[in-house]
Protein backbone atom coordinates (compact mmCIF):
# COMPACT_ATOMS: atom_id res chain seq x y z
CA UNK A 1 0.00 0.00 0.00
CA UNK A 2 2.80 2.40 0.88
CA UNK A 3 4.47 1.61 -2.41
CA UNK A 4 1.25 2.37 -4.32
CA UNK A 5 0.78 5.63 -2.47
CA UNK A 6 4.37 6.61 -3.17
CA UNK A 7 3.84 5.94 -6.86
CA UNK A 8 0.60 7.95 -6.96
CA UNK A 9 2.06 11.06 -5.33
CA UNK A 10 4.04 12.27 -8.39
CA UNK A 11 1.12 11.40 -10.68
CA UNK A 12 -1.28 13.47 -8.59
CA UNK A 13 1.27 16.27 -8.40
CA UNK A 14 1.71 16.20 -12.17
CA UNK A 15 -2.05 16.30 -12.69
CA UNK A 16 -2.32 19.24 -10.34
CA UNK A 17 0.43 21.14 -12.06
CA UNK A 18 -1.10 20.40 -15.46
CA UNK A 19 -4.31 22.16 -14.48
CA UNK A 20 -2.73 25.30 -13.01
CA UNK A 21 0.49 25.90 -14.95
CA UNK A 22 -0.11 28.06 -18.02
CA UNK A 23 1.83 27.49 -21.21
CA UNK A 24 3.34 30.31 -23.34
CA UNK A 25 1.11 29.42 -26.28
CA UNK A 26 -2.31 30.34 -27.62
CA UNK A 27 -4.63 28.07 -29.62
CA UNK A 28 -5.87 29.28 -32.98
CA UNK A 29 -8.96 27.68 -34.46
CA UNK A 30 -12.12 28.22 -36.51
CA UNK A 31 -14.03 31.35 -35.54
CA UNK A 32 -17.49 32.68 -36.41
CA UNK A 33 -18.42 33.43 -40.02
CA UNK A 34 -20.80 36.19 -41.08
CA UNK A 35 -22.78 36.54 -44.28
CA UNK A 36 -21.96 40.03 -45.53
CA UNK A 37 -25.21 39.98 -47.51
CA UNK A 38 -27.26 39.18 -44.40
CA UNK A 39 -28.03 40.47 -40.93
CA UNK A 40 -26.50 40.27 -37.47
CA UNK A 41 -28.54 41.26 -34.41
CA UNK A 42 -31.32 42.64 -36.63
CA UNK A 43 -28.99 44.90 -38.66
CA UNK A 44 -27.62 44.50 -42.14
CA UNK A 45 -23.94 43.57 -41.96
CA UNK A 46 -23.40 45.90 -44.91
CA UNK A 47 -26.04 48.61 -44.68
CA UNK A 48 -26.45 50.93 -47.67
CA UNK A 49 -28.96 53.78 -47.36
CA UNK A 50 -30.03 56.45 -49.83
CA UNK A 51 -30.12 54.51 -53.08
CA UNK A 52 -31.96 51.62 -54.68
CA UNK A 53 -30.35 48.24 -54.03
CA UNK A 54 -30.26 45.21 -56.26
CA UNK A 55 -31.73 42.04 -54.68
CA UNK A 56 -29.17 39.51 -53.48
CA UNK A 57 -29.29 35.89 -52.40
CA UNK A 58 -26.83 33.22 -51.34
CA UNK A 59 -23.85 33.91 -49.13
CA UNK A 60 -20.67 35.97 -49.25
CA UNK A 61 -19.28 35.03 -45.86
CA UNK A 62 -16.33 36.65 -44.16
CA UNK A 63 -14.41 34.32 -41.87
CA UNK A 64 -12.55 34.72 -38.60
CA UNK A 65 -10.07 32.93 -36.37
CA UNK A 66 -10.75 32.21 -32.70
CA UNK A 67 -7.94 32.73 -30.18
CA UNK A 68 -7.84 30.74 -26.93
CA UNK A 69 -5.47 32.24 -24.38
CA UNK A 70 -4.53 31.41 -20.79
CA UNK A 71 -4.15 27.69 -21.52
CA UNK A 72 -2.91 25.18 -19.00
CA UNK A 73 -0.86 22.17 -20.07
CA UNK A 74 -3.82 19.84 -20.48
CA UNK A 75 -5.92 22.38 -22.39
CA UNK A 76 -3.08 23.07 -24.79
CA UNK A 77 -2.52 19.36 -25.34
CA UNK A 78 -6.24 18.82 -25.93
CA UNK A 79 -6.46 21.59 -28.53
CA UNK A 80 -3.41 20.20 -30.31
CA UNK A 81 -4.88 16.70 -30.41
CA UNK A 82 -8.21 17.93 -31.77
CA UNK A 83 -6.78 18.66 -35.22
CA UNK A 84 -8.99 21.77 -35.42
CA UNK A 85 -6.62 24.03 -33.56
CA UNK A 86 -2.97 24.96 -33.81
CA UNK A 87 -0.65 26.22 -31.10
CA UNK A 88 1.52 29.26 -31.70
CA UNK A 89 3.78 31.19 -29.32
CA UNK A 90 1.70 33.65 -27.37
CA UNK A 91 3.96 36.57 -28.31
CA UNK A 92 2.94 36.16 -31.97
CA UNK A 93 -0.57 37.24 -31.01
CA UNK A 94 0.12 39.31 -27.91
CA UNK A 95 3.63 40.83 -28.26
CA UNK A 96 5.47 41.39 -25.01
CA UNK A 97 5.79 45.13 -25.65
CA UNK A 98 2.01 45.65 -25.93
CA UNK A 99 -0.85 44.98 -23.55
CA UNK A 100 -3.93 42.98 -24.54
CA UNK A 101 -5.94 46.20 -24.65
CA UNK A 102 -3.40 47.75 -27.01
CA UNK A 103 -3.57 44.70 -29.26
CA UNK A 104 -7.38 44.88 -29.28
CA UNK A 105 -7.23 48.57 -30.15
CA UNK A 106 -4.83 47.89 -33.01
CA UNK A 107 -7.07 45.11 -34.32
CA UNK A 108 -10.10 47.41 -34.09
CA UNK A 109 -8.24 50.12 -36.01
CA UNK A 110 -7.26 47.60 -38.70
CA UNK A 111 -10.89 46.49 -38.97
CA UNK A 112 -12.10 50.09 -39.34
CA UNK A 113 -9.48 50.67 -42.03
CA UNK A 114 -10.64 47.53 -43.84
CA UNK A 115 -14.20 48.89 -43.87
CA UNK A 116 -13.07 52.20 -45.33
CA UNK A 117 -10.88 50.51 -47.95
CA UNK A 118 -13.69 48.12 -48.86
CA UNK A 119 -16.10 50.98 -49.55
CA UNK A 120 -13.54 52.87 -51.63
CA UNK A 121 -12.49 49.79 -53.61
CA UNK A 122 -16.13 49.01 -54.39
CA UNK A 123 -16.90 52.59 -55.44
CA UNK A 124 -13.85 52.69 -57.73
CA UNK A 125 -14.86 49.36 -59.26
CA UNK A 126 -18.39 50.63 -59.89
CA UNK A 127 -17.17 53.92 -61.35
CA UNK A 128 -18.73 56.01 -58.61
CA UNK A 129 -17.22 59.44 -57.86
CA UNK A 130 -14.42 59.53 -55.29
CA UNK A 131 -12.44 62.73 -54.70
CA UNK A 132 -8.69 62.56 -54.08
CA UNK A 133 -8.12 65.42 -51.66
CA UNK A 134 -4.99 66.76 -49.98
CA UNK A 135 -5.61 66.73 -46.23
CA UNK A 136 -2.12 67.72 -45.04
CA UNK A 137 0.98 69.43 -46.44
CA UNK A 138 4.25 68.94 -44.54
CA UNK A 139 5.71 72.27 -43.45
CA UNK A 140 9.24 71.07 -44.27
CA UNK A 141 8.26 69.25 -47.46
CA UNK A 142 8.71 70.14 -51.15
CA UNK A 143 5.02 71.04 -51.59
CA UNK A 144 4.86 73.61 -48.78
CA UNK A 145 3.24 76.85 -50.03
CA UNK A 146 2.69 75.21 -53.45
CA UNK A 147 -0.04 72.63 -52.83
CA UNK A 148 -2.83 73.36 -50.38
CA UNK A 149 -5.16 71.47 -48.05
CA UNK A 150 -8.43 70.72 -49.92
CA UNK A 151 -6.75 70.74 -53.34
CA UNK A 152 -8.12 67.83 -55.39
CA UNK A 153 -5.38 65.94 -57.18
CA UNK A 154 -6.05 65.24 -60.85
CA UNK A 155 -2.70 64.07 -62.22
CA UNK A 156 0.99 63.70 -61.37
CA UNK A 157 3.39 64.62 -64.17
CA UNK A 158 0.85 63.71 -66.81
CA UNK A 159 -0.37 60.51 -65.15
CA UNK A 160 -4.02 60.58 -64.10
CA UNK A 161 -4.54 59.46 -60.49
CA UNK A 162 -7.65 58.19 -58.70
CA UNK A 163 -6.32 56.64 -55.48
CA UNK A 164 -3.71 57.34 -52.84
CA UNK A 165 -1.79 54.35 -54.21
CA UNK A 166 -1.79 55.96 -57.67
CA UNK A 167 -0.19 59.10 -56.22
CA UNK A 168 2.41 57.17 -54.26
CA UNK A 169 3.44 55.10 -57.27
CA UNK A 170 3.53 58.03 -59.68
CA UNK A 171 5.73 60.07 -57.35
CA UNK A 172 7.96 57.14 -56.38
CA UNK A 173 8.71 56.49 -60.06
CA UNK A 174 10.30 59.95 -60.32
CA UNK A 175 13.80 60.71 -59.06
CA UNK A 176 14.42 63.26 -56.31
CA UNK A 177 15.21 66.64 -57.85
CA UNK A 178 12.70 66.11 -60.68
CA UNK A 179 10.28 68.97 -61.21
CA UNK A 180 6.89 67.26 -61.42
CA UNK A 181 3.72 68.96 -62.61
CA UNK A 182 0.87 68.33 -60.19
CA UNK A 183 -2.53 69.21 -61.65
CA UNK A 184 -5.11 69.97 -58.96
CA UNK A 185 -8.68 71.16 -58.89
CA UNK A 186 -8.63 74.26 -56.71
CA UNK A 187 -11.97 75.92 -56.13
CA UNK A 188 -13.41 74.45 -59.31
CA UNK A 189 -10.51 75.40 -61.56
CA UNK A 190 -7.68 73.12 -62.66
CA UNK A 191 -4.24 74.47 -61.78
CA UNK A 192 -0.89 73.03 -62.88
CA UNK A 193 1.62 73.31 -60.04
CA UNK A 194 5.33 72.55 -60.61
CA UNK A 195 6.95 70.93 -57.55
CA UNK A 196 10.61 69.94 -57.27
CA UNK A 197 10.53 66.57 -55.57
CA UNK A 198 12.53 65.72 -52.48
CA UNK A 199 13.77 62.26 -51.47
CA UNK A 200 11.34 59.95 -49.73
CA UNK A 201 12.43 59.27 -46.11
CA UNK A 202 14.13 55.88 -46.03
CA UNK A 203 14.22 55.67 -49.85
CA UNK A 204 16.80 58.12 -51.20
CA UNK A 205 16.13 57.11 -54.83
CA UNK A 206 12.36 57.76 -54.78
CA UNK A 207 10.55 61.05 -55.18
CA UNK A 208 8.68 62.73 -52.33
CA UNK A 209 5.92 65.37 -52.37
CA UNK A 210 5.32 65.77 -48.65
CA UNK A 211 1.52 65.66 -48.82
CA UNK A 212 -1.20 63.42 -47.40
CA UNK A 213 -3.84 62.55 -50.01
CA UNK A 214 -7.17 61.14 -48.81
CA UNK A 215 -9.99 59.55 -50.80
CA UNK A 216 -13.49 60.84 -50.09
CA UNK A 217 -16.63 59.24 -51.53
CA UNK A 218 -18.90 61.75 -53.28
CA UNK A 219 -22.01 59.62 -53.59
CA UNK A 220 -25.60 60.36 -52.52
CA UNK A 221 -25.78 57.28 -50.34
CA UNK A 222 -24.06 55.94 -47.22
CA UNK A 223 -22.34 52.63 -46.58
CA UNK A 224 -22.13 51.36 -43.01
CA UNK A 225 -20.74 48.11 -41.61
CA UNK A 226 -22.35 46.57 -38.56
CA UNK A 227 -20.08 43.97 -37.03
CA UNK A 228 -18.90 44.40 -33.46
CA UNK A 229 -16.21 42.49 -31.58
CA UNK A 230 -14.35 41.61 -34.79
CA UNK A 231 -10.81 42.83 -35.40
CA UNK A 232 -8.11 42.79 -38.03
CA UNK A 233 -8.09 43.70 -41.72
CA UNK A 234 -8.99 40.36 -43.32
CA UNK A 235 -12.70 41.09 -43.97
CA UNK A 236 -11.85 43.69 -46.61
CA UNK A 237 -12.39 41.53 -49.70
CA UNK A 238 -15.75 40.10 -48.62
CA UNK A 239 -17.04 43.51 -47.51
CA UNK A 240 -16.09 44.92 -50.91
CA UNK A 241 -17.90 42.15 -52.77
CA UNK A 242 -21.02 42.70 -50.67
CA UNK A 243 -21.09 46.42 -51.53
CA UNK A 244 -20.66 45.63 -55.23
CA UNK A 245 -23.32 42.93 -55.13
CA UNK A 246 -25.86 45.25 -53.53
CA UNK A 247 -25.17 48.16 -55.88
CA UNK A 248 -24.95 46.34 -59.22
CA UNK A 249 -27.22 44.09 -61.30
CA UNK A 250 -26.98 40.32 -60.91
CA UNK A 251 -25.73 38.20 -58.06
CA UNK A 252 -22.04 37.62 -57.43
CA UNK A 253 -22.68 34.47 -55.43
CA UNK A 254 -25.04 33.02 -58.01
CA UNK A 255 -27.21 31.98 -55.08
CA UNK A 256 -24.44 29.71 -53.79
CA UNK A 257 -22.60 29.71 -50.46
CA UNK A 258 -19.31 31.51 -51.08
CA UNK A 259 -16.89 32.38 -48.29
CA UNK A 260 -13.45 33.93 -48.32
CA UNK A 261 -10.88 36.17 -46.75
CA UNK A 262 -8.26 38.74 -47.68
CA UNK A 263 -7.24 42.32 -47.07
CA UNK A 264 -8.00 44.93 -49.68
CA UNK A 265 -6.79 48.43 -50.46
CA UNK A 266 -8.64 51.14 -52.33
CA UNK A 267 -6.83 50.09 -55.54
CA UNK A 268 -8.53 46.69 -55.24
CA UNK A 269 -5.38 44.73 -54.49
CA UNK A 270 -6.10 41.66 -52.32
CA UNK A 271 -3.51 40.85 -49.66
CA UNK A 272 -2.68 37.72 -47.61
CA UNK A 273 -3.91 37.02 -44.10
CA UNK A 274 -3.16 34.67 -41.21
CA UNK A 275 -4.99 31.59 -39.97
CA UNK A 276 -6.34 30.46 -43.32
CA UNK A 277 -6.57 26.72 -42.42
CA UNK A 278 -8.96 27.57 -39.57
CA UNK A 279 -10.99 29.98 -41.70
CA UNK A 280 -11.49 27.25 -44.30
CA UNK A 281 -12.70 24.82 -41.63
CA UNK A 282 -15.14 27.43 -40.31
CA UNK A 283 -16.39 28.19 -43.81
CA UNK A 284 -16.98 24.55 -44.72
CA UNK A 285 -18.74 23.81 -41.43
CA UNK A 286 -21.02 26.79 -42.06
CA UNK A 287 -21.97 25.36 -45.47
CA UNK A 288 -19.59 27.05 -47.92
CA UNK A 289 -18.68 25.20 -51.11
CA UNK A 290 -16.41 27.92 -52.59
CA UNK A 291 -13.64 29.76 -50.77
CA UNK A 292 -11.83 32.83 -52.10
CA UNK A 293 -8.12 32.63 -51.21
CA UNK A 294 -5.60 35.48 -51.53
CA UNK A 295 -2.99 34.33 -54.06
CA UNK A 296 -0.14 34.54 -51.53
CA UNK A 297 -2.04 32.20 -49.18
CA UNK A 298 -2.57 29.50 -51.79
CA UNK A 299 0.45 27.36 -50.87
CA UNK A 300 -0.68 27.20 -47.24
CA UNK A 301 -4.33 26.68 -48.15
CA UNK A 302 -3.60 23.69 -50.37
CA UNK A 303 -2.10 21.78 -47.44
CA UNK A 304 -5.39 21.37 -45.56
CA UNK A 305 -8.43 21.72 -47.82
CA UNK A 306 -11.66 20.53 -46.15
CA UNK A 307 -13.62 18.01 -48.21
CA UNK A 308 -16.19 19.65 -50.44
CA UNK A 309 -14.55 23.11 -50.46
CA UNK A 310 -13.38 24.56 -53.77
CA UNK A 311 -10.49 27.02 -53.54
CA UNK A 312 -10.47 30.02 -55.88
CA UNK A 313 -7.27 32.06 -56.16
CA UNK A 314 -7.69 35.85 -55.99
CA UNK A 315 -5.07 38.49 -56.79
CA UNK A 316 -7.28 41.56 -56.94
CA UNK A 317 -10.88 42.73 -56.95
CA UNK A 318 -11.29 42.44 -60.71
CA UNK A 319 -10.07 38.86 -60.49
CA UNK A 320 -12.44 38.05 -57.63
CA UNK A 321 -15.49 39.37 -59.48
CA UNK A 322 -14.33 37.70 -62.68
CA UNK A 323 -13.87 34.36 -60.92
CA UNK A 324 -17.36 34.49 -59.43
CA UNK A 325 -18.85 35.43 -62.80
CA UNK A 326 -17.01 32.49 -64.36
CA UNK A 327 -18.38 30.08 -61.76
CA UNK A 328 -21.89 31.43 -62.30
CA UNK A 329 -21.63 30.73 -66.03
CA UNK A 330 -20.16 27.25 -65.55
CA UNK A 331 -16.68 28.24 -66.69
CA UNK A 332 -13.38 27.60 -64.93
CA UNK A 333 -12.01 29.95 -62.27
CA UNK A 334 -8.41 30.32 -61.10
CA UNK A 335 -7.61 27.68 -58.52
CA UNK A 336 -4.98 27.31 -55.84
Amino acid sequence: MLTLLAALVPVVALLGLGTVVQVPFVALGPGPTFNTLGQVDGKQVVDIEGTELDPTSGNLNMTTVSVRDGLNVFEAFGFWLSGRYGLVPREEVYPADRSRDEVRQENAADFAQSEESAELAALHYLGEPVALVITDVAEDGPSHDLLHVDDRIVSVNGTAVRTTGDVQRAVADLAPGTTATIVVDRGGQQVAVPVTLGARPGHADKGYLGITPTERPEVPFTVDFNLAEVGGPSAGLMFTLAVIDKLSPGELSGGRFVAGTGTIDSDGKVGPIGGIPYKMIAAREAGATTFLVPAKNCDEARQRVPDGLRLVRVDDLNGAVGALDALNSGADAPSC
